[in-house]
């Protein structure tokens, strides 16, 4: 991707395919829609992907890291609840249990996709993959905090049968959850910022001398300038509509998603595990972009960024939901996703602890992910 002068033209594919897919959105809103519609929605939504990643790396060059991997993973999270609650209201009963599906698959897919692929580009392009091991780790222990307290207590409490919790208990989550997130976004943006920022500061100071070199030999590297404060609020206002877009279209192909689910005779937990990939694909597509730079760590931002913005929001929004949804709200996790949870924080904090990782590690994570999919599909 060029960055040298960031201009977006009204004709550039970037503005065009997000207007086109929010454009589809309204069209096929609240409809059922033919299979031709479908793909047409389905190749949208794919555009708005790459035109969100696209401008989520505009606004990154111009706010830095961490804020430009905490924009994209917000933004793409308050969305998503967003969607989260819309289907929780539309679908009664057969639904209790989406926005556990939903976001439990979230964390499996960031903590084991995403890290394990950026991981193995990053190996890949350099042999060793270095990150900042306190910011990471940090990170991780907010996942798996949030993990348990959200999604594992409540299949142990007793104070109301079956996987849910009580009113007073989901209060008690939901607060403790945004409590954990705000203080996350502080520590992370403002008091150890430096925590979250790469750490290979003399392969990022060469490549700045080798951009700057280029520029004065009228080369063209993708190492410029950042863009003007005005490039980059048109970027986040284009980045807006491309994930409104990206989350819209996923809601319109999900009665044909769950079609083909029931028709293959799969578990509807297949469902959220979908709708996780199809949300967290911008964060996926800019995390491997940033690992092929070199910038693991901001891979890594992105990926536990995302999980702790996904349970840290998630929860008290379908808490407060709760007022006016009818029928239970199952958020305990059944044994099976309990062992793969414990088994991911254990081998995550093995992989984030020293700091460096090799293909090995990226592989165990993907394992991971594989073993998941795997157990949605065959539980």
């Amino acid at each position: 991707m060029s960055t040298a002068t960031h201009r977006t033209p009204l004709t550039d594919w970037t503005v065009v395919v997000p207007v086109v897919a929010l454009a589809a959105l309204a069209f096929s809103w609240g409809r059922d829609l033919p299979s031709l519609a479908v793909a047409l929605v389905a190749l949208c939504l794919a555009g708005a992907v790459l035109a969100a990643v696209h401008h989520a790396e505009v606004v990154a060059l111009r706010v830095g890291e961490p804020f430009g991997s905490l924009v994209l993973a917000v933004a793409v999270t308050v969305i998503e609840v967003a969607l989260i609650v819309t289907l929780l209201a539309d679908g009664g009963d057969k639904t209790s249990s989406l926005a556990r599906d939903t976001v439990f698959a979230a964390v499996v897919i960031t903590c084991n996709g995403i890290v394990g692929v950026s991981l193995l580009v990053g190996a890949l392009r350099n042999r060793v993959a270095v990150f900042n091991a306190e910011g990471s780790g940090a990170a991780l222990a907010t996942v798996a905090t949030l993990a348990v307290l959200s999604l594992v207590l409540p299949t142990f409490t007793t104070t109301k049968p079956g996987p849910e919790f009580s009113t007073a208990q989901l209060t008690f989550a939901a607060t403790a959850s945004l409590a954990l997130y705000g203080l996350f976004i502080a520590v992370q943006t403002v008091r150890h910022r430096d925590y979250f920022l790469p750490v290979d500061t003399k392969r990022i100071r060469r490549e700045a001398a080798k951009a700057a070199a280029a520029a004065a030999a009228g080369e063209e590297d993708e190492h410029a300038e950042p863009p003007t404060a005005r490039a980059a609020v048109i970027s986040l206002g284009l980045l807006l509509v491309a994930l409104v877009a990206v989350v819209g279209n996923a809601k319109a192909v999900s009665p044909t998603i769950e079609r083909g689910v029931a028709d293959l005779g799969l578990p509807y937990a297949v469902v959220g595990v979908i709708i996780a990939l199809l949300v967290l694909a911008p964060e996926t597509l800019a995390a491997v972009r940033a690992a092929r730079r070199d910038r693991v760590q901001t891979s890594l931002n992105l990926a536990y960024g995302s999980a702790i913005a996904s349970i840290g929001l998630t929860i008290p929004a379908i808490a407060l939901a709760s007022v006016w949804l009818s029928g239970p709200l199952m958020l305990g996790l059944a044994p099976v996703h309990m062992v793969l949870l414990a088994l991911t924080i254990v081998v995550s904090a093995l992989t984030i602890v020293p700091g460096r990782a090799t293909l090995l590690q990226g592989g165990v994570h993907i394992v991971l992910l594989a073993a998941y999919l795997f157990l949605a599909v065959s539980p």
